[in-house]
């Protein structure tokens, strides 16, 4: 069974890691660091620790720019 921790990250990233908008207009932020604080400040907020986050993914950078990457190369796959 998932923990709170993974179940937070799931849903975060699933509604906040998104590819960058088409012929580069302003969109989603393609910032790592902003995107790693956020998701930082909202767990806390929820009373998730980030050190418990780090036990179910790792890294938390590495794990955002590692969906961010998918994220995009899925898009551009897209509109091939």
């Amino acid at each position: 069974m998932p923990t709170k921790a993974r179940e937070y990250i799931d849903f975060w990233t699933e509604n906040s890691v998104h590819a960058a908008e088409q012929y580069g207009t302003t969109g989603a932020s393609q910032k790592v660091s902003e995107l790693v604080g956020r998701l930082v400040e909202g767990a806390k907020e929820q009373g998730i620790a980030q050190n418990d986050m780090e036990k179910e993914v790792g890294d938390l950078t590495a794990y955002i720019r590692d969906k961010l990457g998918a994220a995009n190369q899925t898009e551009q796959g897209r509109r091939k």
